[in-house]
C-alpha cells in the first residue's frame, strides 16, 4: 500500500511520523532479543547465526532487521549478514542510558508501552489503561511478578542515576544530617547523596530497601554502613527525626487524593524541623512540551495521575499542611521543590 498524497504535501510527513506502528515494535523486538549484544563481530554475522542465538526464524529476524537497516538501525555489510552501527549500540544491554531495558517487551518497560493500546478507553473514561489491558493495576502486576519488579527497579536505578548528580548538586545538603528517601527503590539516588556528602546519614524507605539490588547499589557506593534500610510503604506512618525527606518521581505516579496522602505522611515525619522536597518535572510555559506533555501521557495512562505544575503542587502540598519554602530548577524539566511545616 502506497503513502497518500494530498494537496498539502507539507503537513503529510508530520501525520506520518505519528501514525506508523511498524518502526516502535521492531526496534522493541530486537531490544528484547538483544540483537545489539548478539552480534558479536565487528564485520557483522550471518543472520542464521544470529537467529540461533537468539532463538528466532531465520527468515522472519531478517526481515526485521533489513528493515531497521532501512531505518538507520543497524548496518547491512552483505547480503544477511548484519553489523551494529551507532544507532544499534544504543541497544546494548550495557549501554549507560539502559534504553535496552526500557524497550524490552517482556519486561517492565513493555509492560508500560502495552498500555497505549488501552488509551481510547482511558479518554473516555477518564480511568487508567493499564488495569484493562493487564488485568490488574501496575502495582499489583509488580508486586505479584517478581521478574516484572526486578525489572522495573532495574530501569528506575538508572533513572535515578541520571538524576543524582542534579539532586546532588542544586540542593545544599550541607544543612543536613539525616535523609530520608521515600519510595526511593534501590537506592541509587540516595548511594549518590549520602557519597557525596560523607557527613550525611540516610534512610532508605522502600518495599525493595532490603533487596540484594539494594545491598549491592550501597556498598558499591561505599555508604552501606551510612544507610539504614526500612521494607514499608509511604501511604502508613515514616521514620520520624530527618532533616530532608526526599521523594523522587513519586507524586506524578499518584492522582491527588493519595499524592496528598503520601505529602502528609512526610510531613507528619518532618515536623517543625524537617524539610519536604519533591523531585519531579514542572510543567512550565517555557519548557520542553514533547517531553512534558509525553510523560503525562504516560502517567494518564498508566495511571490516571499527570504531571503537575508549581501552582498545582503547592495545591497538594497545602492541602497536606506543607508550604513552598524553595523551589530550584535544575537544567532539565526537573525541579527541586522544598516543603516545610506549614506555619
Amino acid at each position: 500500500m502506497s503513502e497518500p498524497r494530498s494537496s498539502e504535501p507539507e503537513a503529510w510527513p508530520t501525520l506520518l511520523s505519528l501514525i506508523r506502528l511498524a518502526e516502535p515494535w521492531a526496534v522493541r523486538v530486537a531490544a528484547t532479543l538483544r540483537l545489539a549484544d548478539n552480534i558479536v563481530t565487528r564485520e557483522g554475522d550471518p543472520v542464521e547465526d544470529l537467529a540461533a542465538r537468539v532463538g528466532a526464524d531465520s527468515d522472519a529476524l531478517d526481515r526485521v532487521i533489513r528493515f531497521l537497516v532501512a531505518r538507520g538501525v543497524f548496518a547491512e555489510p552483505s547480503p544477511r549478514v548484519f553489523a551494529n552501527n551507532p544507532a544499534s549500540c544504543l541497544l546494548q544491554d550495557d549501554h549507560p542510558d539502559r534504553m535496552r531495558r526500557w524497550l524490552d517487551l517482556e519486561g517492565a518497560g513493555g509492560a508500560m508501552d502495552r498500555s497505549y493500546s488501552g488509551l481510547l478507553e482511558t479518554v473516555r473514561t477518564g480511568r487508567a489503561a493499564y488495569p484493562s489491558v493487564h488485568g490488574r493495576d501496575f502495582w499489583e502486576d509488580l508486586a505479584s511478578d517478581a521478574d516484572l519488579a526486578r525489572s522495573f527497579a532495574s530501569l528506575m536505578e538508572a533513572h535515578s542515576s541520571q538524576l543524582a548528580e542534579e539532586v546532588v548538586s542544586v540542593y545544599p545538603w550541607e544543612g543536613a544530617t539525616l535523609v530520608i528517601d521515600v519510595g526511593g527503590g534501590t537506592g541509587a539516588l540516595l548511594a549518590e547523596v549520602l557519597r557525596a556528602h560523607p557527613h550525611l546519614q540516610g534512610v532508605l524507605v522502600d518495599l525493595v530497601a532490603r533487596t540484594p539490588d539494594a545491598t549491592r547499589i550501597l556498598e558499591a557506593a561505599g555508604v552501606a554502613d551510612r544507610c539504614q534500610r526500612l521494607d514499608c510503604d509511604f501511604f502508613g506512618p515514616l521514620p520520624t527525626g530527618g532533616d530532608v525527606y526526599v521523594l523522587r518521581n513519586i507524586i506524578h505516579d499518584w492522582a491527588d487524593e493519595k499524592a496528598v496522602t503520601v505529602l502528609r505522611r512526610c510531613c507528619e515525619a518532618a515536623g517543625s524541623t524537617g524539610r519536604v522536597l519533591v523531585v519531579e518535572r514542572v510543567v512550565t510555559d517555557n519548557g520542553n512540551l514533547e517531553e512534558l506533555t509525553g510523560m503525562d501521557l504516560r502517567m494518564l495512562t498508566l495511571f490516571a495521575s499527570r504531571e503537575r505544575s508549581l501552582d498545582e503542587f503547592n495545591v497538594l502540598a497545602a492541602t497536606a499542611g506543607l508550604e513552598l519554602e524553595n523551589a530550584r530548577p535544575t537544567a532539565s524539566a526537573y525541579w527541586l521543590l522544598e516543603y516545610r511545616l506549614h506555619n
